[in-house]
């Protein structure tokens, strides 16, 4: 695992297998990306890729899927996946911020609102500055954050859940924290078995629309279309997400 500003937030994706498991039927994002590159077969980049949820099927599909991500562990359980599958992805570890791909794309896409993951206005510029160096001209960046809604961001959460972890029930409590100067949720959850007790831990950014607007103008990108979930509803200020669909201004 590379060792830089997010190696201490990566606690949530110890267990590929678990979070893979929480996940796999989740396809909304998919279908999104599949209904826009239509029969086209093309050269994508898939950033924060995980455990290859999209990058498997996409590259099943005859797209040539190069995926990046920051966790050894998530690399490692999506090459097993897409070998079980017999899938050819090209994989590799790599900071987000500081790509270094041998190819340029015409669409480069992160989901699972791994945007949130850039803590400072700092990442997130070199996040832009990143992808663009590996578009190609008036090519197209598409991403998904949570939308903050501020009466859910004012107060302070704690809740408990019960969750069953290998045919086990294990208690899990949620604490929630926002900081508006930083504009960062700290997110803290308790696991309790009958085996044993644990904690992980992650920090999440939130950007605001007008931030996200200043921030694509910025970095040479114009705004093709903001939507308020993958399946395309309308974006509101009640909206859980901002899908947004950004395509590189030609010089």
């Amino acid at each position: 695992m590379l060792i830089n500003e997010f190696s201490d937030n990566l606690s949530k994706y110890k267990l590929p297998e678990e979070y893979d498991e929480t996940y796999k039927n989740y396809t909304a994002d998919l279908d999104f990306i599949e209904a826009y590159l239509g029969e086209n077969k093309s050269t994508i980049i898939e950033l924060a890729c995980g455990t290859g949820r999209l990058a498997i099927p996409l590259a099943k599909r005859g797209h040539t899927v190069y995926g990046v991500d920051i966790d050894q562990g998530m690399l490692h359980f999506a090459q097993e996946m897409a070998r079980k599958k017999g899938v050819d992805i090209h994989l590799s570890v790599q900071d987000c911020t500081q790509l270094n791909l041998p190819i340029k794309s015409d669409f480069i896409y992160m989901t699972g609102n791994s945007f949130q993951h850039f803590l400072t206005n700092e990442s997130q510029d070199a996040l832009f500055m990143s992808v663009k160096k590996h578009l190609n001209p008036a090519g197209e960046f598409l991403f998904d954050t949570r939308n903050p809604i501020l009466h859910e961001l004012a107060k302070d959460e704690i809740y408990e859940e019960s969750i069953d972890k290998n045919g086990e029930t294990c208690t899990v409590i949620n604490q929630e924290t926002y900081d508006p100067l930083t504009q960062i949720l700290h997110c803290t959850s308790t696991y309790t078995s009958s085996q044993k007790e644990y904690k992980d831990r992650i920090k999440l950014r939130y950007t605001y629309p007008l931030e996200m607007q200043r921030l694509l103008e910025q970095h040479g990108f114009e705004l093709i279309h903001i939507y308020g979930s993958w399946t395309k509803a309308t974006f509101d200020a009640n909206s859980i997400s901002m899908v947004i669909h950004a395509r590189l201004k030609n010089a």
